[in-house]
């Protein structure tokens, strides 16, 4: 047992930076049991989410043009796709979960690997529930209010309940948060290849009017350029999770061969099937119709399934819940990964004796979710705040990539990408960073305030290292309150 004034600790950052370079077959460190199957099947999870049916409206309004609006979805494959084949030398270089927090902290030191974990953990992870929450209670609340507007207050009532309620199975039971995350995938599969089906049927087969859309293509492309960058937000944010692989890539079997696989497989998937979705929702909205709709898959519904059209803001609805769900299930990684490096609150790791799950982890994700969405209600503003902020950090990692080049020139690289395509990728990263700054001043500004609030926290909890006796005090005892409130132990000192 820890002293009556002492927290119990987890185990010393060296030690997991050792358990992170273990060879597969040592019995330390992290299992590898992901197959292949299996890390193409968390990717394409991670990334089809609420994206996909919240981002076309946001696509649209900034291109102008159902031609540009295609052009935007296909490009922002492609460039996932090239930060990804990056990612897959990195992955195979610093054989550490953790993903790009890992790889900052090998190339630039603690400082500015801390302000990537800020972002991601404070940020970007946050705001995502967010998001997917406020998608949900749109979706679910079009059947009811299929003409006008809700009343006020109540979407946002709508996406605190889900939030409260994926934090709470999240805190129950392990096995349950992965039940609901296997049997709600489904939902958002069904809802795709519905829509898939249907508009290249109706393309292929259908009157006249359902190639109206696709007359005159490019008419009205914005000729705007930071409109264009805003249109590449909404779309890469339907993207987004095309680099989670590269968090757990200690658990994948045979790292060389299956990261690289993984990535191709499933983003080359993700590509093909979100250009097809917008193809066919063309088919049956106008470009106007778009833009008046925030909830454009049940539009469509509306439009071709008559009775039936309350299935499809089911699915989404179900698949709005998944990928909330999925999101707070997978940040206790990222708590992991910092603690580890010293850099996160050790209470963040803690686990309950009986659920056995992180429960002070997953209740910071769901606070600060529900912090953001009373902060704004705007689905696209929030995407602006987290996109800069996250598109920093990537910049910041792919750049690692070069740095290790330089400092590490003889370390064994499983896979060596050329050097043009980690250039391009950063190249692209500047972009989506500095031209929204002059598009939207007010979101970027907000987010980079976000990010920058890192700072004063680094250097007061990490910086600082020779804290008065108080301020230990404070913290020790702040520890063992959270770990009587939750029950919570360090899994390591259970015993």
């Amino acid at each position: 047992m820890a002293a009556e004034n002492e927290p119990l600790k987890s185990r010393e950052p060296e030690e997991l930076v050792k358990n992170g370079d273990e060879e597969e077959g040592d019995g330390k460190g992290l299992a590898k049991s992901l197959t292949l199957f299996n890390g193409v099947s968390i990717i394409v999870g991670c990334i089809i989410g609420s994206g996909i049916f919240v981002s076309p409206t946001g696509v649209q309004e900034q291109a102008g043009s159902v031609g540009l609006s295609l052009l935007v979805w296909l490009i922002s494959g492609i460039f996932t796709a090239i930060g990804a084949y990056c990612y897959a030398e990195l992955g195979t270089l610093i054989k550490k979960s953790g993903g790009d927090y890992a790889y900052i902290m090998e190339a630039f030191g603690p400082f500015v690997a801390f302000i990537r974990l800020w972002i991601e953990a404070i940020v970007v992870r946050p705001c995502t529930v967010t998001i997917v929450a406020l998608t949900f209670a749109i979706y679910g609340l079009r059947p009811f209010f299929p003409d006008c507007a809700p009343p006020d207050g109540v979407a946002t009532l709508l996406a605190v309940l889900l939030i409260v309620l994926m934090t709470a199975i999240n805190c129950v039971s392990v096995r349950l948060a992965t039940i609901v995350q296997d049997w709600f995938t489904i939902a958002k599969v069904v809802a795709l290849v519905l829509i898939i089906l249907t508009g290249l049927y109706l393309f292929v087969f259908g009157d006249s009017q359902y190639k109206d859309s696709f007359e005159n293509i490019f008419e009205n492309t914005s000729q705007d350029f930071t409109k264009v960058s805003l249109a590449f937000y909404s779309g890469l944010f339907a993207y987004s999770g095309w680099n989670f692989l590269n968090f757990i890539v200690e658990e994948l079997q045979n790292p060389k061969r299956n990261l690289p696989l993984a990535i191709a497989i499933s983003i080359t998937t993700c590509t093909v099937i979100y250009v097809l979705t917008n193809v066919a929702l063309y088919t049956a909205i106008s470009p106007d119709e778009m833009l008046e709709s925030p909830a454009v898959a049940v539009l469509f519904a509306n439009k071709l399934y008559g009775r039936f059209a309350f299935i499809m803001p089911l699915c989404v609805a179900c698949s709005t819940i998944g990928s909330a769900n999925g999101v707070i299930f997978t940040s206790s990684r990222l708590f992991y990964s910092g603690a580890r490096e010293g850099q996160m609150p050790m209470v963040l790791t803690m686990i309950n004796k009986n659920t056995r799950t992180p429960i002070p982890a997953v209740i910071l994700t769901g606070a600060l979710s529900i912090a953001y969405l009373l902060a704004s209600k705007d689905v696209y503003q929030l995407i602006n705040y987290i996109q800069i902020s996250y598109w920093l950090a990537i910049g910041t990692a792919i750049a690692a990539l070069f740095w290790l080049r330089k400092t590490m020139p003889d370390a064994p690289r499983p896979i060596k990408v050329p050097l043009i395509w980690p250039m391009i990728f950063i190249l692209g990263c500047a972009a989506l960073v500095f031209i929204p700054i002059v598009a939207a001043p007010r979101d970027t500004g907000i987010g980079l305030l976000i990010m920058l609030s890192a700072v004063p926290v680094y250097v007061i909890f990490i910086g600082w290292k020779n804290k008065p006796k108080f301020f230990n005090d404070f913290i020790n005892s702040s520890t063992i309150f959270i770990q009587k409130l939750f029950m919570v132990v360090d899994d390591e000192k259970e015993d």
